[in-house]
């Protein structure tokens, strides 16, 4: 199979980084283990040279990569309902329900937010993962934004790597903070429980903040905004520090009812089976131009008639 060649060149925001995430950063359509193995087999040079995947890279290093694509079962396009909140020559905003996965992997070798893209527009086959630059975890919801050009995928990864792309979150968790802060504590896959992220030491840097946006009896609903992108990071930052999300059924608890709570609330907490946790506002420089744009998802359903039930008490 005919290998392909691909350059970049190290942006300041990766600066540092071992070589094997920093290439997982800038080609994601490769899987960081497949790259680990490119590295080791001499089909990556950093400024001409090889090295080894723990060798960190420095800004302005111009990466090369021989990439041999392996022999996999075609993505098929599927009709699944897109809730498209907006659509330009280069870009996609897409409205995730709860319940959709991304990407397929195993367990979902289909019915992924990927097929519904490429029934939705098959020129996406020709991009990295369909053109998705980011991700939402299956159970929560929200916006996503798509590229739909190689130059507007270019433009968006790097922004996401430069920390310029707004991503605002909806969360309703459990305890009543007093006001709002900024969670700094780095990330990594949990040392025993390999399907869980953890705060670990020497993990990825990671940084959350928040703010109170309204109060219950026993719970708060907080606005929160990601300055990095770490796998499931507000939900693990937020039981980190004691606030962990409602519904959360890997980083939560048993659902707390507030003393005198109605029959009606108690029903919605204890039926409430995901992560509260909905995208609701996502802003970025539009590939073409360069100007500023930003769109807002409301609260789906089941979120807006928990906070109507936690409301009424």
């Amino acid at each position: 199979m005919q290998r392909q060649t691909h350059e970049a060149v190290v942006p300041e925001a990766l600066a540092g980084e071992r070589l094997d995430r920093a290439l997982a950063a800038l080609f994601p359509d490769y899987s960081r283990s497949r790259l680990q193995q490119w590295i080791r087999a001499g089909r990556v040079a950093v400024g001409g040279a090889a090295r080894r995947p723990r060798d960190p890279v420095r800004a302005g290093e111009a990466v090369t990569l021989e990439a041999e694509p392996a022999t996999e079962t075609p993505l098929l396009p599927e009709p699944i309902p897109l809730r498209i909140v907006h659509e330009d020559d280069a870009l996609l905003v897409v409205d995730k329900p709860a319940g959709l996965v991304v990407h397929p992997g195993a367990g979902n070798p289909g019915g992924t937010l990927v097929n519904g893209l490429l029934h939705y527009d098959p020129a996406l086959a020709a991009l990295p993962r369909a053109g998705i630059v980011h991700r939402l975890d299956k159970d929560t919801s929200g916006l996503l934004v798509v590229a739909r050009t190689y130059a507007a995928h270019a433009h968006l990864v790097a922004e996401l790597q430069e920390r310029r792309v707004g991503r605002t979150y909806q969360a309703v968790v459990v305890g009543r903070p007093t006001a709002g802060g900024r969670v700094e504590a780095p990330i990594a896959r949990h040392p025993r429980e390999r399907k869980r992220m953890a705060v670990v030491s020497g993990g990825r840097p990671a940084a959350t903040r928040y703010r109170v946006a309204e109060r219950f009896a026993a719970h708060t609903l907080l606005d929160v905004a990601l300055e990095t992108g770490r796998t499931h990071q507000i939900r693990v930052h937020m039981a980190h520090v004691g606030l962990p999300l409602l519904g959360d059924p890997v980083y939560g608890r048993r659902p707390v009812f507030p003393k005198g709570a109605s029959e009606a609330l108690r029903e919605a907490l204890g039926g409430f089976r995901r992560q509260a946790l909905h995208a609701r506002r996502l802003s970025l420089r539009h590939p073409d131009g360069g100007a500023e744009a930003a769109w807002e998802a409301p609260a789906p359903e089941d979120l807006a008639a928990l906070l109507e039930a936690l409301r009424g008490g």
